[in-house]
């Protein structure tokens, strides 16, 4: 193996775990890996339907873990023995194009038009889409009602800004046996995700679309200083938390308001929380609702010598009918495009509009060539904050000094 393979192998699977080689898929087949412990039944009938319109490519799914399925997917194709087709973090996309791992999967201007807000730009860089988004996840601001009350604050009136959502944790801190707000600081790749919420709360970005990194701006110090406003109004020691481990504290009662996922929504209901859900605060210098627009997405692997029909298969996965299905029968997913299904999902369950609300001034994950070495400055840069080891504005520059080497 050269060095730059090497080197790409060992910091894309840094994002996951480790595993072996696995065989290389019969030629005719369609070789799929996807993560997790089971295929969904929609995909279990959707691989039926395929094989059954295109019986000279069968469908050969391949069930890997989560912890290592990143890793498998880019030993393979690293090896020169790639699969097919694989789901990704759409984060990975980048470096996995610009070492010619993947092939491209343009978008006509119709398609991306079908889309939310910014859902291609997750799978976009030089003008040109490397993924099919299959995934999407958007957050929202979770409360305790009992808790606000306890505090003497309105149970029914959630913080809108970050002015209040900062004074409600202190209110709550000081009048409650309670933390007002569940921070996460941990090394995990959650953090980052976490500042990047504050980042599209307040008009911010990390890298614009020339490439140039733009973190050190007036926006993103606003984030970074309310950030270290409420550390004192957070759980204890927020650097010893990830997503998972300050929800479980809200669940039971231990913080009053955290950022979180939809499925906050069917967990706060399965532990008998009186909570409610709103759009995440926003800045000072926000257009309107935010939040980070995560996809993870269908990458279409070079040198199976059957790329345009494994294209085709993706399409066929992802188109807005197929989608949906998929999407309603996981459950904690936000729908990638607009329809009147999710209208009607909506008006019947309203607990996700904020969910969607969020999307116009949403922003995506930025796409670098080193997800990790990303992953790691932003993280060290959160944690020098949290820790009090550095002042926002120097933290902040550190950082951005420090990001070129990984775009």
């Amino acid at each position: 193996m050269n060095k730059t393979r090497g080197f790409v192998l060992a910091s894309l699977a840094a994002l996951s775990g480790t595993t072996g080689l696995a065989g290389v898929a019969a030629a005719e087949e369609i070789n799929i890996i996807l993560c997790g412990d089971v295929v969904t039944p929609v995909y279990t009938k959707l691989f039926e339907e395929w094989t059954a319109a295109n019986p000279d490519y069968p469908v050969a799914p391949e069930l890997v873990g989560w912890a290592q399925c990143q890793d498998k997917v880019t030993t393979l194709a690293v090896a020169g023995t790639p699969v097919d087709i694989a789901y990704v973090g759409s984060r990975t996309l980048k470096q996995f194009a610009q070492n010619d791992l993947i092939v491209p999967v343009p978008m006509t201007d119709e398609e991306k038009g079908a889309y939310y807000n910014y859902v291609p730009e997750t799978v976009t860089f030089d003008d040109t889409q490397w993924g099919i988004p299959v995934a999407f996840s958007t957050k929202a601001f979770f409360w305790n009602k009992d808790l606000f009350e306890q505090a003497g604050l309105d149970p029914e009136t959630p913080p809108k800004t970050w002015e209040e959502e900062i004074a409600f944790a202190k209110q709550i801190t000081e009048k409650t046996d309670a933390a007002g707000f569940g921070m996460v600081a941990k090394t995990f790749d959650g953090t980052v995700h976490w500042f990047l919420h504050w980042i599209y709360t307040n008009g911010g970005q990390v890298i614009d679309a020339e490439g140039n990194i733009v973190l050190d701006s007036p926006e993103n110090l606003a984030a970074l200083t309310a950030f270290k406003d409420i550390v004192p109004y957070s759980e204890e020691g927020p650097t010893a938390y990830e997503q998972n481990e300050v929800r479980s504290i809200w669940l039971d009662g231990g913080v009053a308001m955290l950022h979180c996922a939809v499925s906050c929504a069917v967990r706060g209901t399965e532990a008998g929380l009186n909570w409610g859900v709103a759009p995440l605060p926003t800045g000072p210098n926000a257009q309107g609702p935010g939040t980070l627009l995560i996809t993870d997405s269908l990458a279409v692997f070079k040198g199976t010598g059957q790329e345009d029909k494994v294209i085709e298969f993706g399409k066929f996965l992802t188109s807005p009918e197929n989608q949906l299905a998929y999407e309603l029968s996981e459950g904690g997913l936000t729908p990638l495009r607009p329809s009147a299904e999710v209208d009607k999902l909506v008006a019947e369950q309203p607990h996700w509009q904020p969910f969607i609300d969020g999307i116009e001034y949403g922003g995506p994950e930025p796409l670098f060539t080193d997800y990790v070495g990303f992953q790691n400055v932003m993280i060290e840069m959160v944690q020098s904050v949290v820790t009090g080891a550095a002042e926002p504005q120097d933290a902040l520059t550190k950082a951005a000094g420090e990001l070129d080497q990984y775009k």
